[in-house]
């Protein structure tokens, strides 16, 4: 299982500064979220220029705000930029956030991914589209050529696990505990996979970390810091099946050997990259990244 690191910031220069400490600590993986501040394709667009020895991923741009052969035209020149070096993760987002926030409609979020994949996918692999589905159309193709674009989507429900499973490289989980990795999304991703004969694919799996020996605190920071998360619905449905009443269960929260230890559970449960989100005070954030590279290296 690999090792990497979940960061957020609307600061270019503080990301290239995380970006080339991260590279230099040995990770493999430097990934960032899309919510509602800068663009992530953008940001790391730069940050790829700055940091060659590293590789990139989105977790994850949501589908409904951007048509998908503009998000691949947009994904395709970060992997020109970068030589290869970017995954895109990409997800439905939540009914909340489409309807109340964008005004569109939510119906029908598994047709609307597999729609969205029936024009990104080929795109990607620089490939002309011809599709016309119920919500999505396009007709045409990119000018220009770049490495294949891996795509993972952030699938928790069985339907779109099956679908990520059947078409993309993987699953990119968040709030998601080692039990439900291993009951639930590891087995019906790679069933999916299987069947439709594709490779292995990647379990990807970003928890917020904090390496601590007052864990109080730290679980009463990551009950409110993670608050949100225990009221989305695909999230509670996951904390429901790992048996768990809120974030602060999910996060992984102690002393140097607890949280290694419970790292290398989700190893165990199928995850093939595990992506620390390092939270908690300053002091706090400081031993947690030198635990992680502890991790990492052995």
């Amino acid at each position: 299982m690999d090792i990497g690191i979940f960061t957020q910031t609307d600061d270019i220069d503080d990301l290239i500064r995380q970006a080339r400490q991260v590279a230099n600590d040995g990770f493999s993986t430097l990934t960032i979220p899309q919510i509602f501040g800068v663009d992530a394709i953008t940001m790391l667009g730069v940050v790829a220029r700055e940091v060659p020895d590293l590789r990139f991923a989105t977790a994850v741009i949501p589908t409904y705000p951007r048509h998908p052969a503009m998000l691949a035209a947009q994904a395709k020149t970060l992997n020109h930029i970068s030589g290869g070096r970017f995954t895109l993760g990409i997800g439905l987002s939540h009914q909340m956030v489409i309807e109340g926030m964008f005004g569109m409609s939510y119906e029908k979020p598994v047709r609307h991914m597999r729609e969205h994949l029936d024009i990104l996918l080929p795109l990607l692999e620089n490939q002309p589209v011809d599709a016309t589905g119920e919500t999505l159309t396009f007709r045409g193709g990119l000018s220009f050529n770049a490495p294949p674009t891996p795509v993972v989507i952030a699938a928790l429900g069985p339907a779109m696990l099956k679908l990520c499973g059947s078409r993309t490289d993987g699953t990119s989980t968040w709030m998601t505990g080692p039990n439900t990795i291993r009951d639930h999304v590891a087995p019906t991703l790679r069933a999916a996979a299987e069947a439709a004969g594709r490779p292995e694919p990647q379990v990807i799996s970003s928890v917020p970390v904090c390496v601590t020996d007052e864990p109080g605190p730290a679980l009463e920071r990551a009950a409110t810091q993670f608050e949100i998360y225990g009221a989305l619905p695909s999230y509670r449905a996951m904390m429901d099946r790992e048996g768990v009443a809120g974030p602060a269960d999910i996060a992984i929260v102690g002393t140097q050997d607890e949280v290694v230890s419970r790292i290398r559970a989700f190893g165990a449960a199928g995850t093939t990259t595990f992506n620390a989100v390092p939270f908690g005070t300053q002091d706090e954030q400081a031993v947690t990244m030198q635990t992680l590279v502890l991790a990492n290296r052995g």
